[in-house]
């Protein structure tokens, strides 16, 4: 049971790459659920998949690679959300010095108080389960009008989807490089450089599409004997890809000049 709800595939697994696939127009995506399910048995208290089911589970992991790339890590979702990040790390700012800000009462709780594991509690939990989209997108709109230079452009880019332009990189984007662009943005709008690092800021995202290690899946073979996919496998593509893939980033505002 625990395989089938968290693990290398599982339902959600099965379920999320069909569903978004389909309201994302990405075609790679789509995999045969319904045959990776048939195939499924349970052998010494393992879930397994028969042999002949192979070829659906290769296509799912090079499915999930794809989608990863194409979708859930593709630049404008690592944009939108880098800027959602630094909306609310700015607000915890502006707030720890003091200075109001009009939002939703399970809002305002995370944003004054620093839950950790000694403080963490049921009213914790109670508090997070009346935060939706609606809470910080109706605080966005309000703050489009806050004094404050950074949180209120951080806002207006966010809701008007002005993203800031992301660079993929293969290697750590330089310093020198990423100081050019603040400086470039603090002379534009005359801001301090910490202000300038919640519009340039450089980062990293990773992908591996199967992992070789205790979660493996497992494939039941004709004569009764239980191996890893990744070693039945006769395509190379499925050893690539339990290598770790790295890419760095760098994000700043777009200008006309």
């Amino acid at each position: 049971m625990n395989q089938l709800v968290s693990s290398q595939l599982d339902m959600d697994r099965l379920d999320y790459l069909k569903r978004d696939s389909f309201y994302t127009g990405v075609p790679e995506g789509n995999i045969n659920s319904e045959r990776i399910i048939t195939m499924l048995h349970v052998v010494q208290d393992q879930l397994v998949v028969e042999e002949k089911g192979i070829y659906s589970v290769e296509k799912f992991l090079v499915a999930r690679r794809l989608m990863y790339w194409q979708v859930y890590l593709h630049k404008t979702g690592v944009a939108a959300e880098q800027l959602l990040i630094r909306v609310l790390q700015r607000a915890k700012e502006l707030i720890s010095e003091g200075k109001p800000l009009e939002c939703s009462p399970a809002f305002s709780y995370f944003l004054h108080n620093k839950v950790q594991e000694e403080n963490f509690d049921t009213s914790v939990l109670q508090t997070f389960s009346r935060l939706d989209d609606y809470d910080l997108v109706s605080a966005m709109k309000t703050w489009l009008d806050h004094p404050d230079f950074v949180l209120r452009n951080l806002c207006e880019m966010l809701l008007n989807r002005q993203l800031l332009k992301v660079k993929f990189k293969k290697k750590p984007v330089p310093s020198i490089k990423l100081a050019k662009y603040k400086l470039k943005i603090q002379q534009k709008y005359n801001i301090t450089e910490d202000e300038a690092s919640y519009f340039v800021f450089s980062g990293k995202v990773h992908n591996v599409a199967y992992t070789s290690g205790t979660d493996k899946i497992l494939l039941l073979h004709s004569n009764g004997k239980i191996s890893d996919v990744a070693k039945a496998s006769d395509q190379l593509n499925l050893k690539a890809l339990s290598i770790p893939v790295t890419k760095y980033y760098i994000c700043y505002p777009k200008t006309k000049d």
